[in-house]
């Protein structure tokens, strides 16, 4: 299987330091017009499938890599951010100041802690590997999602604890693309590859 999970292009810029895992936060003028380069550049050959998270800021560059491939859009929900409850459009500075080392608990108790009442980083994981188990072993498909669940899946296949997930979180318009033979261990890459170091 070949799979390359994006994360969707930036935010406007009354967004970027607010929490907004469910909330419709828009593309800004920036993040629009990334989305339109993305999918104009991105390698399209031999793609199965194009899944999706119905989020807006996700669905733009959606739409665009549906009209290029020639392939109809799988919109799941199991690919949409993390649900952030209460936190949701919030400053981070304000929930750092409500809350504290309170945050720390996404990380230090994954399976018990809810920031704002919401979703647990386990339950996170779990719907996003749910997902993964859906896809066909033989395709090669395009996935547009978010940080939190691309992150998840990367650490939940390499077998990291959860404090080394957030290393495997890409740039808004970058991804990872994740390799899985018949047998032995997936192999993860960050999409586009960085570029090798000067001579």
């Amino acid at each position: 299987m070949r799979l390359l999970l994006l994360r969707h292009t930036k935010v406007g810029a009354s967004w970027r330091q607010r929490c907004y895992g469910r909330s419709e936060a828009p593309l800004g003028a920036e993040g629009r017009a990334a989305a339109h380069r993305l999918a104009a550049c991105l390698p399209t050959g031999g793609v199965d499938a194009l899944h999706a998270s119905p989020s807006r800021r996700a669905a733009l560059l959606a739409g665009l890599l549906a009209r290029r491939l020639a392939l109809p859009i799988r919109w799941d929900r199991r690919l949409m951010e993390r649900d952030f409850g209460s936190w949701e459009g919030q400053s981070w500075e304000a929930i750092w100041q409500a809350e504290g080392s309170a945050m720390d608990g996404m990380i230090d108790a994954p399976a018990r802690f809810r920031p704002g009442g919401g979703e647990t980083t386990e339950e996170l994981a779990a719907r996003a590997l749910a997902w993964l188990a859906t896809l066909p072993a033989e395709a090669s498909v395009i996935a547009v999602s978010h940080g939190g669940p691309i992150a998840a899946l990367a650490g939940r296949l390499l077998g990291l604890p959860v404090r080394d997930w957030f290393a495997w979180l890409p740039p808004e318009g970058g991804g990872l693309l994740i390799e899985r033979p018949v047998t032995g261990p997936p192999g993860i890459t960050r999409w586009p590859a960085a570029p090798a170091p000067a001579p």
